[in-house]
């Protein structure tokens, strides 16, 4: 399990600076769009590349994140039934997802779209439209995205599993959320410490 759980360290850590920096490729996107939009106004000039790749650095920015976004948590969850479940529960249709779900899918999308995105590298297909891009670039982001994706799911499974042995922490809290337990302690804290500061007056009297 120390092996499993070092692997899931190191899946993190990789899909932790791969997110922290994919959000250049937005303000790549941006500026492009920006500086497309002075040339067609002062020079009457456009051109479809200028279109393409800004859909190329959005693709590439939210396909390569997903991993980074499933390890912070902030996939969109219906939590309406799933949070008034007990934790046993709610570990166990976790990992039931993480299984039966999100895998089949990661290896099917990396099953049809790698060996597409080979081809169209050999072929360099260009885009239809004039001035376009050529393609592979954009359909590349397509396998990464989803292999960073599927580990950082067998990231989250090997967590659940070491948690459900009592050999790791809670994986279902997000990083920067506390636990019931971390919340109470703080509210008891907050709690002494008005009490401290309402007394100090009267201790002044």
């Amino acid at each position: 399990m120390q092996a499993l759980l070092s692997l899931s360290r190191a899946i993190d850590r990789l899909n932790s600076f791969i997110g922290k920096y994919a959000i250049w490729l937005i303000f790549g996107a941006t500026a492009i769009s920006a500086i497309n939009a002075v040339i067609r106004k002062i020079f009457n000039y456009s051109s479809n590349g200028f279109l393409e790749v800004q859909w190329y650095l959005f693709a590439w920015s939210f396909l390569i994140a997903a991993g980074y976004t499933l390890l912070k948590r902030e996939h969109v969850r219906i939590d309406v039934l799933n949070s008034h479940f007990p934790r046993k529960l709610q570990l166990g249709i976790e990992i039931f997802g993480l299984v039966f779900f999100l895998t089949p899918v990661c290896v099917m999308v990396l099953y049809y779209t790698a060996p597409l995105t080979i081809q169209m590298f050999n072929t360099g297909e260009m885009s239809n439209n004039p001035g376009g891009l050529i393609r592979w670039p954009v359909w590349l982001a397509l396998p990464v995205g989803f292999a960073l994706l599927l580990l950082q799911g067998w990231s989250e499974l090997i967590k659940c599993i070491a948690f459900a042995l009592g050999k790791g922490p809670d994986p279902m809290i997000k990083p920067d959320e506390k636990s019931d337990e971390e919340a109470l302690i703080e509210a008891l804290r907050q709690e002494v410490a008005a009490k401290a500061s309402g007394a100090a007056p009267a201790q002044a009297h």
